[in-house]
This record gives C-alpha cells, sequence and structure tokens, in this order.
C-alpha cells in the first residue's frame, strides 16, 4: 500500500482546504510531520484511517464520529471531507468521505442534517481517466478491507505505529499481551474451538448421565417388579460412574432367576388347585341331581291326589260341552233374531227423534209429511231471483267502500306530495354539493396515483439496490477467491513445469536406445544416461497441473463476468432509487399510498351520490304524475258514486218483499231448507220403523221352528245353551288339559330313576354347594398367584432387555464422551498431558508472539549497538496463563531480565523495534500484501543522541525496500536529522499545512 495524495477539508482542526502530496514526501525515505501540541498532527492520521474505513483510530473512534467530524473553524456552508489517493493491491484508488453534519437550512431559518457519503473511484493506466466503482459505505469498506487483508485495528498498529501501546505491550502481562495479539491474529476460532469442545464435552457428559439415569429408573421399576425376592443388595450408583451398566444388568439377570423359581411353583400349586375344584364340581352335580329327583316324585304324588279330588268338576264340564253341540244347530236361528231385535229398536229411536223435531206434525203419517216437505223445496226455489238481487247489493256497498278508500288514500297521496314537493329544492341543492366535493376527490386521487406508481417503484431499485448490494459483495468474494485459486493453480503448474524442465534429461534418457544417435548431442554411445529422481514430474503431471489451471481461470473469468453483472444491475438499481435510504422511501410510498387510500375513500361516494341526485329527479317527475292523477281519479269518482247509490236503492225495495219477516234472503232460504230437511228426514224415518216391526215377528217364528228340532222344549233353553267361541274353547282346553295332566303323572311315576331317587335318603346340594366355594376360593388364590408370578416375571424380562438395550446404546455415548472430554481438557490447558497447562488459543499466539519478538530483534539488535535481544518465554504468568512471555536478553550481562526494567529510552527503541517487527508478522499474515507508507507516532524525545541516530539508520534502512516512512515528532533535534518535512501551524482560526524539503 502507497500514499500518493490526501485532501482534508473542514476536518478535525484544519478549517479549511489542504492537500498533502505524499508522493512528493516519500521521494527521500524518510519524512517528518511535526508541530506544536495541539496543532493537529494526529488529525492527519486520523484523516487516513477515516477515508479507508469510515471512522477514527482507537479510543477516538466513540469521541468524534458523525458530525462531531467537522472543524469548529470552518465556514458556515463549508462540509467536511477527506480524500485519499493510493495504490493498493496493484489498484490505484480514491477514496471521498464525507462525515454527517448539521447544515444551516436553505430556505427557511434552523439547521438539518446531511447523511454521511462516500465515493470510491479507480483509475484506469489505458484510459487516463476515472471510473466510478461505488457510493456505498458499506460496499467501499468492504473493498477497501479485502484489498489491504486487514481490519482497522490491525492498520492502526502495522502502518500508524502508536509508540504508547507497545510500551504497554512490552512491559504487559499475559492477559494483556494475549487480548492485543487476539485482536491483531483474529485467534477467535481457536477460542470458538476451545468452546466448542467444552460444549461437546458437557453435551456428551449430559448424554451419558442421562442414560445413567435411564438406567438407575430401569432398575428401580425392576426392583419394583422383583420385591424383595431376589436377596441380592440393589447397587448404590450415582449416574456418571463407571461400571454402573454392569451391576444393573447383574442384579437383573439374578433377579429374573429368582422370579422364574417363583413362577414354578405357583404353576404347580395352580395344577392341584383345579382337581380339586373339578371334583367339587362333579360332587356337587350330582347331588343337585338326586334333590332334583326326590324333589320331583313328592310333586307328581301331590298332583295325582289333586286330580282324584276334581274328578267331579271334569264330568259336568264334559255334559256341557256336550249340550253346547247340540245348540251350534240353533245358533243361526238366534243370531237373525238378535239382529232384527236391534234394527228395530234403532229404527223406532230414530222416528222418535226426527218427529220431536216437528212439534205441529209430530202425530202426522208418513205420507202427510213427505206432502209437506213437496210444498218446502217449490218456495224454495222461488228465492233464487231474491238471492242475486242481495249478492248484487253486497257487491254495490263494497264498490262504495272501496271508492271511499280510494278517495281517502288519493288525499294522504296529494299531502305527502306536497310536502315532498316543498323539501325538494334544498335536498336537490345538498346532493349537487356533494356530487361537487367527490368529484373533487376524485382528481385528487388520480394525481396521488400518479405519483404513488414511481415513489413505489424508487423504493422497490431502493430495495433491490440494497439486496444487490449484498449480491455484489457476495460475488466480488466469489471473485477474489477464484482468482486466488487460479493464481494458486497457476504456480503450481508452473512450478511443476520448472521442476520438469529441471529433470528434463531424465526423461529423456529414457528414450534413449543402444546405438541410435542422442536427440540433443548425436552421440550413439549413452556411458550416463540421466535417472529419474524422487518427486519426477512426468508430461501427464503437468498437463494435468495445466487443465486444472485453465478449469480455475474459466472460473475466474465467470466469477468476474458475474461480478460485472451484479454490479451492472447495482448501478442500474442505484440510478433509479437515487441514494435515498429504504426506510426514507417507504415513509414517503406509505404517506403517498395513505393520503390516496383516504381521497379515493371520499371518491367511492361520487357514484352514489350521482346515483341518489338521479333518483331524486325521477322522484320529483313521479310525485308530479301522481298528483295530476290523484285529481283525474277524484272527478272520475264522483260520478261513479252517483250510479251505485241510484242501484242500491232499487234493488233494496226488490229486497225487502222478498225477506218477509226474516232478516234477509238468506236466513229465510235457511229457513225453507231446514223445514223441508226435517219434514223428509221424519217421513223416511216413519217407513223404517213400519218395516223393521215386520222382520222381527219373522225371526220370532223361524228361532221357535229351530229350537224345537234341536231338542230343546223353548228358544230360551236353546239359548242357554250356546255357547261362544271362546268359551267353547276354554271348557274343550281344560277337558284336554285334565287328559294330558293324568297320563304325564302315570308315565312320570313309572320311571325307574325317579322311583330309585324316592327310595334313597334325602340329598344335601347345599353342602355340596360351600364344598365347591372353597375349592373356587383356593383356586382363585392360586390363579392370582401364578398370573402375579407370570406377570412379574413378564415385565421383569422386557424391562431387562430395555435396559441390556439402553446399556448398548449407553457404550458409544461414554466411549465417545471419553474422547471429547480428553480432547476438551487438552485444549483448555487443564490435561495432565498438557505439560505447560496451554490453553490451545494461547498455544497459537505464543507462536504468533514468537515470531514476533524474531522479527524485533533483528532491528533491536541494531538499535541498542548489539546489546540487547527479545525472546519469547512459554513460562506461566498472569492468571495462569502461559506462552506469552517476553524477556530481554542484555549481551552485556549475559542474562535474561524482564521487559519493566529497561530505561524510558530503552523501553522506546525496544517498543519500536517490537511494533516493526509486529506490522511484518502481520502484513505476512494479512497475505503479504506491501505496505510502502508506515507512520511512527512519538516517543522520539527519550532517546539520547547515539541512540536516536542509530534508531534512524534502522529506519532509514526501510527504505531499501522502497519503504516511505512518516515520523510525527515535536522533537526539535529531528527537523535538524530529517530533512523532509511536513509541518502543522495552529493558529485561531484553524490549523494549517506547510511542507519543507521537497524541492517544490
Amino acid at each position: 500500500m502507497r500514499l500518493h495524495r490526501l485532501g482534508i477539508t473542514a476536518f478535525g482542526p484544519f478549517g479549511g482546504a489542504h492537500e498533502i502530496d505524499f508522493d512528493a514526501l516519500s521521494a527521500a525515505g524518510l519524512f517528518l510531520l511535526h508541530g506544536p501540541t495541539g496543532a493537529g498532527k494526529t488529525s492527519v492520521l486520523d484523516a487516513v484511517c477515516y477515508a479507508l474505513y469510515g471512522s477514527l483510530p482507537g479510543e477516538r473512534a466513540t469521541g468524534a464520529q458523525g458530525t462531531g467530524l467537522r472543524s469548529d473553524h470552518a465556514a458556515p456552508h463549508a462540509r467536511a471531507e477527506v480524500v485519499l489517493d493510493l495504490t493498493v493491491a496493484g489498484r490505484r484508488l480514491e477514496v471521498t468521505r464525507q462525515p454527517a453534519w448539521e447544515r444551516p437550512k436553505k430556505r427557511a431559518a434552523g439547521t438539518t442534517v446531511d447523511k454521511a457519503q462516500t465515493w470510491l473511484r479507480e483509475y484506469d493506466p489505458a484510459t487516463g481517466t476515472w471510473r466510478d466503482l461505488s457510493r456505498s459505505h458499506q460496499e467501499t469498506g468492504e473493498e477497501i478491507t479485502q484489498l489491504l487483508g486487514m481490519s482497522k485495528e490491525q492498520f492502526c498498529q502495522v502502518v500508524l505505529l502508536p509508540q504508547g501501546d507497545f510500551a504497554r505491550f512490552l512491559r504487559a502481562d499475559a492477559e494483556a499481551r494475549g487480548r492485543l495479539l487476539g485482536r491483531l491474529f483474529d485467534t477467535r476460532r481457536f477460542a470458538a474451538v476451545e468452546q466448542h469442545l467444552a460444549e461437546l464435552r458437557r453435551a456428551a457428559a449430559d448424554r451419558v448421565q442421562e442414560g445413567d439415569r435411564v438406567l438407575l429408573a430401569a432398575l428401580q421399576r425392576m426392583r419394583q417388579v422383583a420385591g424383595e425376592a431376589t436377596g441380592v443388595p440393589v447397587p448404590e450408583a450415582e449416574p456418571g460412574e463407571p461400571g454402573l451398566a454392569a451391576e444393573v444388568l447383574g442384579w437383573a439377570a439374578t433377579a429374573r432367576s429368582t422370579l422364574r423359581e417363583r413362577r414354578t411353583v405357583a404353576r404347580l400349586a395352580l395344577t392341584a388347585a383345579e382337581q380339586e375344584q373339578a371334583a367339587a364340581r362333579r360332587a356337587l352335580d350330582e347331588a343337585r341331581e338326586l334333590h332334583r329327583l326326590q324333589q320331583r316324585a313328592g310333586q307328581l304324588r301331590a298332583r295325582r291326589e289333586r286330580l282324584a279330588a276334581t274328578a267331579d268338576a271334569h264330568e259336568e264340564r264334559l255334559t256341557r260341552l256336550a249340550r253346547a253341540r247340540k245348540a251350534a244347530a240353533v245358533q243361526g236361528a238366534l243370531d237373525l233374531r238378535n239382529a232384527a231385535e236391534q234394527a228395530h229398536a234403532r229404527a223406532r229411536r230414530a222416528e222418535e227423534v226426527a218427529r220431536a223435531a216437528l212439534p205441529a206434525e209430530h202425530a202426522a203419517p208418513a205420507t202427510r209429511l213427505a206432502a209437506l216437505a213437496r210444498t218446502a223445496v217449490e218456495e224454495l226455489g222461488a228465492l233464487a231471483s231474491a238471492r242475486r238481487a242481495e249478492r248484487r247489493h253486497a257487491e254495490l256497498t263494497g264498490e262504495l267502500a272501496r271508492v271511499d278508500r280510494e278517495e281517502q288514500a288519493d288525499e294522504t297521496l296529494l299531502a305527502e306530495t306536497a310536502d315532498w314537493l316543498e323539501r325538494w329544492d334544498t335536498a336537490r341543492v345538498a346532493l349537487q354539493r356533494e356530487e361537487t366535493e367527490a368529484r373533487d376527490a376524485a382528481a385528487h386521487a388520480d394525481r396521488l396515483a400518479a405519483l404513488l406508481g414511481p415513489a413505489r417503484e424508487r423504493l422497490a431499485a431502493a430495495r433491490r439496490r440494497d439486496t444487490l448490494a449484498a449480491d455484489a459483495d457476495r460475488a466480488r468474494a466469489a471473485a477474489l477467491t477464484a482468482r486466488e485459486e487460479a493464481a494458486a493453480a497457476q504456480r503450481h503448474w508452473l512450478e511443476l513445469k520448472e521442476t520438469r524442465l529441471a529433470h528434463i534429461a531424465a526423461e529423456l534418457a529414457d528414450r534413449l536406445t543402444d546405438g541410435e544417435p542422442c536427440e540433443v548431442c548425436g552421440a550413439t554411445v549413452h556411458p550416463r544416461p540421466a535417472t529419474r529422481a524422487a518427486g519426477h514430474v512426468d508430461q501427464r503431471a503437468e498437463d494435468a497441473a495445466h487443465a486444472a489451471y485453465r478449469r480455475s481461470d474459466a472460473g475466474r473469468a465467470e466469477a468476474e463476468r458475474a461480478l460485472g453483472v451484479v454490479r451492472e444491475e447495482l448501478a442500474a438499481a442505484t440510478a433509479a432509487a437515487t441514494t435515498a435510504e429504504v426506510a426514507g422511501l417507504a415513509a414517503e410510498a406509505r404517506q403517498l399510498a395513505e393520503e390516496y387510500e383516504r381521497a379515493r375513500a371520499a371518491a367511492e361516494g361520487l357514484h352514489a351520490v350521482r346515483h341518489r341526485l338521479d333518483a331524486a329527479g325521477r322522484e320529483h317527475e313521479r310525485r308530479l304524475a301522481e298528483r295530476h292523477a290523484a285529481e283525474r281519479r277524484a272527478a272520475a269518482r264522483a260520478t261513479l258514486r252517483d250510479s251505485l247509490v241510484r242501484e242500491q236503492g232499487v234493488l233494496e225495495e226488490e229486497l225487502a218483499q222478498a225477506r218477509g219477516g226474516a232478516a234477509g234472503v238468506a236466513e229465510r232460504a235457511r229457513q225453507l231448507e231446514e223445514r223441508a230437511a226435517l219434514l223428509t228426514e221424519a217421513a223416511e224415518a216413519s217407513r223404517a220403523a213400519e218395516e223393521s216391526a215386520g222382520r222381527l215377528k219373522e225371526a220370532d217364528a223361524h228361532l221357535a221352528d229351530a229350537a224345537y228340532r234341536a231338542g230343546f222344549d223353548t228358544p230360551e233353553q236353546a239359548a242357554a245353551a250356546v255357547l261362544d267361541d271362546a268359551g267353547h274353547r276354554e271348557l274343550q282346553h281344560a277337558v284336554d288339559a285334565r287328559r294330558l295332566e293324568e297320563a304325564e303323572v302315570r308315565s312320570a311315576l313309572a320311571e325307574a330313576a325317579t322311583a330309585e331317587a324316592a327310595a334313597l335318603p334325602p340329598a344335601d346340594p347345599d353342602a355340596a354347594t360351600d364344598r365347591v366355594r372353597r375349592a373356587d376360593l383356593r383356586l382363585r388364590a392360586a390363579a392370582a398367584t401364578d398370573e402375579a408370578a407370570a406377570r412379574d416375571t413378564a415385565a421383569l424380562d422386557t424391562l431387562s432387555r430395555q435396559a441390556t438395550a439402553e446399556a448398548r446404546r449407553l457404550g458409544p455415548l461414554r466411549a465417545q464422551y471419553e474422547r471429547v472430554a480428553r480432547l476438551a481438557q487438552l485444549a483448555a490447558g487443564t490435561s495432565t498431558e498438557n505439560e505447560r497447562r496451554m490453553r490451545l488459543e494461547s498455544y497459537v499466539l505464543a507462536a504468533r508472539l514468537e515470531q514476533v519478538a524474531a522479527a524485533a530483534t533483528v532491528r533491536l539488535h541494531r538499535m541498542s549497538g548489539g546489546r540487547y535481544t527479545l525472546v519469547h518465554t512459554a513460562d506461566r504468568s498472569g492468571r495462569g496463563r502461559s506462552g506469552l512471555g517476553l524477556r530481554v536478553v542484555d549481551a552485556w550481562t549475559g542474562r535474561e531480565r524482564d521487559t519493566a526494567t529497561l530505561s524510558g529510552g530503552e523501553t522506546f527503541f525496544a517498543s519500536l523495534a517490537l511494533a516493526l517487527g509486529l506490522a511484518d508478522v502481520v502484513t505476512d499474515e494479512a497475505g503479504g500484501v506491501r505496505l510502502d507508507t508506515l507512520f511512527i507516532d512519538e516517543g522520539f524525545g527519550s532517546l539520547d543522541d547515539q541512540t536516536l541516530d542509530d534508531v534512524l539508520d534502522v529506519l532509514d534502512t526501510l527504505r531499501e525496500r522502497d519503504r516511505s516512512v512518516g515520523i510525527v515528532s515535536h522533537v526539535a533535534d529531528l527537523r535538524r536529522r530529517v530533512h523532509t518535512q511536513l509541518e502543522v501551524v495552529k493558529g485561531r482560526d484553524g490549523s494549517r499545512l506547510r511542507v519543507h524539503g521537497t524541492g517544490g
């Protein structure tokens, strides 16, 4: 990295615009940056750091950011700006940064804040012009960090060498050294490895203990199942103890053997109980059968005695059944006579009821009643014309009522119409005003819609711009990786090619043939042909490496093409979105959308207002038409009313003659209809009574004849002997049941088993039942014992299998835990195998510190006149850390001593040597980026003349590497020794810069 030019405007103590030409200052290799205290020497270095990283170094980063970077001496409208022109990684770049500042408003009183701005440009030597790369803070920072290969903290340590920090570093304890080295070399990944191993150890321990707890839980369940029958003490081990699985599985095997023996004993007891129960049940069945037969014999003897006692009743039933069979011949005549008698009784009752309804004609014969009915029917027919007149009279009354209702409705309509027409003008004006307001809102909504679309497009472009910025970062990283891979593949190919060419003689010797001329020298004798050496590279290996290089180079080209595409898309998105932030554009779009929604909501009522206005106009026309129609209907109704009243008067005279004494024609007709119906019904009932009396006499004669032929003296005797179907079936059923029962008793008493049972002593089924009950109790107890033993045995087998499976699963986990625990202890420095008790991160930092000490010793040895050497020590110090110690070897005494024993001047040049050595190591660590410009800040005032000369000689040697070194100091003696100077002049209106000794 080489600085060419630095422009400072309104930055820090510099109120105006200043430019530093580092090319002119670096021509001498060593230049001095000096000025009085507080003039702004360090601000020059701050400007370099701010241009590269966008923030100030160290503790100043939190105290002067944002608007605080602008100079208090600057003009009101001058904006702070830093422009840095530098070459890094073969590319010449220009970085421009403007911090945020609070400027006066242009058109009003007060101030407003402008956001920070960043520009990154690259010089194109082919065209001699600058081209823009980015205007993004993040993208510019990532590009600079990637090209430099170091963070801001590393840059401030290796380019802007802060002597105070390295003096503290020289005398610090191991813990403080570890913090600084950790920031510079970024050993967080090794600390992360330690933490990851510790987490793996804890996780593995948790899994092992969880498995042990599962085993112990299984042991407790097995203990509950087995009870105390095993006689073996239960293991009392804790989770995590070795050998727990073996103890649990051994106890389970003993418990299983004991439970199987218990199951065998229970099975034998169950078999004996089953045999005893079977014998008891057989004895109970035999006692119950004997008891049943003895009870049956007693019941049969009792039934035989009861049948003998009811023999007379049985004979009476047989006699009655014989008389009922003879009376069956008279049954038809009896049924006919009963039917005739019932019909005559019904006819007489109907005649009495019909004549009771005619008091005047109660005793008239049937013929007279029929004649009176015909007369009433003839009179009813004469009332048909009067009925039509009555219906017409009712219709006229309805029409007059309808006319009255229509007249009343029209009067109401005319009143409502008059009231509505009075309000018409006011309602029309209000609706027209609403229409105007809605039309204005619609126009405003159209204007907002025209603004909302572009605002949303800018917001989408800004979001795409931010997304593409991240894509560009990834594409840039991929392109850098592809370039590195292609360069590595090219180096590998060239190395193989160089190696092959170096040993090409052996490859040519393989093709030599005795007597044939050599391809190189033409000789036909080959006394000492070359042989293949170890690591020989042949054509195939070279071709493979070359092919790998071509593939890597093609990948690099593709990655760079993808990066170019992303950059073009990013530039387009940036142009569309301008430099506005997404949040501001989103707020603007959201505000426009809200205003548009409000205007659109107001405009949505336009159609409804127009619809109401049109409807109101139509309603106005309808009301006017209805008023005219109502007036026409009123004139027509007056003529109709007069006609209806005249016709109604004529009909009333006709109806008065037809009604007679009745209330109306209908009432008169109803009276005639009722009279005709009563007379007709009475005549028919009288004729039916006369006919039923004749049929009853005929039935009496037929019944007397049938009783005599059947053998009965009178019809009454025959009727008494008749049985209905239910009585006959009941009597016959009783006779048949008596006969069947007599046969059953005789047959049952004749059976041999019944007779033998009756001859034996009485049976005792209760005693046999009690014996079975006792046998059942013993069987259930034995079965329960056997079932419990089987259940316990099965449960213990299942739990044992689960415990065995868990022990097998736990074996690899325990082995894994032991491996992880050993690695974690080794990395954490707590293992006995780690002899120095060094953590992994400390080990890596110790290696880096050893490199730093070796690089620093080269310069320290020269600065101290060969007296001092810095050495790294691995002794433990500072909170138990080891491996981060620094000691000084004094060649004059030949002894090591602590760095804190150095004097002030010795501490300065020792820390300077340490800083330069650290810069070399960090530079190598960052990928070998050349650092052509360095700055050393203060500390030279503590040196004597000789030591100062030695130090300057050492710094002067840096020019051998084409480096330029800027010394930042206010020591007066340096102004004589270093002729090229950049002076910072302090004044009331701000600091200024002056250059001396550049020849310009």
